[in-house]
This record gives structure tokens, sequence and C-alpha cells, in this order.
């Protein structure tokens, strides 16, 4: 679960960046911009972060705050998985990254698999939709929805791709070191679950 500061900071942010979209008074606009800057002030306290440097990346959208789409793939083998080893911190992740505009889930899917493994699918069922924030990854500034889907192999070989480095199947047994801002133990567990019961409904919170 993430600390309760940097909830109080989305959610800050977020009213911030929603009346900013829609007020036309001055002073509404000069207090918006004062929340704004609060927000960012609270994750500098505690990130040690530059100002400069969150304004961009934590308080920089414009326009309606929505969370952020991540599509992540559940491709089985032979009672294994499919994992990635990723580029930036070593280690390994279920295939996948953020929802692309005019891309459907499945296809977002699709894509990430093909480029991070080499491996051809088929999107067959959606597993899972998790609030990031509920779940024990690492703190992160923006508010994620996380979707999992399940898919089937139909061709492909495995390979690096451009932000991988690796990729293998792995039994639930063996797990390598995941990288948990992008999925934890008991994530990839559900997905061996759904594996074993396979009628299983949705997932989400």
């Amino acid at each position: 679960m993430e600390p309760k500061w940097l909830d109080w900071a989305k959610q800050l942010q977020s009213a911030a960046q929603a009346g900013l979209a829609y007020s036309k008074d001055i002073y509404d606009i000069e207090r918006f911009e004062e929340i704004r800057k609060i927000s960012v002030d609270i994750m500098a306290h505690h990130t040690g972060i530059d100002k400069r440097i969150i304004k961009d990346v934590f308080a920089g959208d414009t326009g309606y705050p929505t969370p952020k789409v991540d599509i992540r793939a559940a491709v089985f083998k032979d009672q294994s998985i499919l994992m990635v080893r990723e580029k930036s911190d070593g280690r390994w992740a279920l295939p996948g990254g953020w929802a692309d505009i005019g891309i459907s889930p499945g296809e977002t899917a699709v894509k990430e698999v093909k480029e991070e493994s080499g491996i051809d699918v088929k999107p067959v069922k959606l597993l899972a939709v998790m609030d990031k924030k509920c779940h024990s990854h690492p703190p992160s500034a923006a508010h994620v929805y996380k979707v999992f889907i399940k898919c089937e192999i139909i061709g492909g070989r495995l390979r690096e791709g451009t932000e991988t480095s690796a990729a293998g199947f792995f039994a639930e047994t063996e797990l390598p070191p995941l990288s948990e801002a992008r999925n934890t133990e008991s994530q990839v567990e559900r997905m061996f679950a759904y594996l074993k019961h396979p009628d299983e409904p949705v997932y989400f919170d």
C-alpha cells in the first residue's frame, strides 16, 4: 500500500489539474496553481527530488486527470509463464507497458509481447484489473490501473527487445527476481491460479 503522504499529494495534484482545466476565474486559477505547488512541495520533501523535475513529471499534465493504464500479458507454456528481463533495473516482469492511444488493450498486449520477447500471441481472456496503489508496488507518482490479459502463443521465438535483455519461461516455484514496479509476486501467483482454475472470474479492485 502507498504511504498516505503520496496519496494526499496525488489527490491534491488531481484536484488542481481538474480545476485548472475548467476554471475561468483568475482568482480560482491562482488558487489551483497554489494547490498544485503544494502537491509538488510534498513530493519534493518526501523524495528529495528536485522540484523542477517533479513539476514536469508529476504535475505537468493538463486536462481532466485520469489514471494511466498498464497492460500486462500472461503467456503460458508447459505450466511456465513468460517473463522478460528489463534493461532499466535488470529484473523480470510479465511483458507489457503503457496503453497507447488508438490501440485496444488486446492489441497492446500482442504488441508488447512481440516487442519485448519475440513471441507472437493472441489475446484470449481478461484476467484482472488492479489498482496499483492497492498492491505492494513501490510508491509511484502516477495513479495506475494494471490490466492483465491471458494470451496464447501462435508463433515467434524468444529474443531480447529494445527495452529487454532476455526472455524466458519460468515455473511458479522458480520465479526470477521481479521488477516490483511492474508486477509483484502475488500478482504473478494470481496468474498461475488462473492457469490452474481457468473458470475463475475476473479479479478487480
